[in-house]
């Protein structure tokens, strides 16, 4: 099975970070004083693990899914993870865009993954473990 390189965990790290230097080398960081660097490590991961829009992730994986691997509209699951990504952003203090920039690359990473090893889907800590990484 081909594990998603721990994107989410990157994510983890390097999301809030992204605010105060360049994301990617293509977008200058904010200039509005109230936004911040944040530690991304340890503790900040488990939150993004147990914040209920990673769950909803899941849940809409789960939707994209339900009518078999072959059966995903991987465009629509795309834009669907997009908009839980932007709701999710103000609670990583990050723009929506800014959180859609920085795990734009998951939604389809994760149809592989899942078409490789549908168990991913079996249960939370499955899919937890496919994207952030054994915990």
């Amino acid at each position: 099975m081909i594990r998603l390189v721990p994107i989410l965990a990157a994510a983890a790290s390097l999301a809030l970070a992204a605010l105060a230097a360049p994301a990617f080398a293509q977008h200058p960081a904010p200039s509005a004083p109230h936004e911040t660097t944040h530690n991304m490590q340890g503790a900040t991961e488990q939150a993004w693990i147990n914040d209920p829009h990673m769950h909803a992730f899941y849940e809409a994986t789960k939707v994209a899914f339900a009518g078999g691997p072959a059966k995903v509209d991987v465009a629509g699951y795309e834009q669907r993870s997009f908009a839980i990504f932007r709701d999710f952003a103000p609670a990583m203090h990050m723009t929506p865009e800014g959180m859609v920039d920085h795990l734009k690359l998951i939604p389809r990473q994760v149809v592989q993954i899942v078409k490789e090893d549908p168990h991913v889907l079996d249960n939370y800590g499955n899919f937890v473990a496919a994207t952030f990484g054994p915990q």
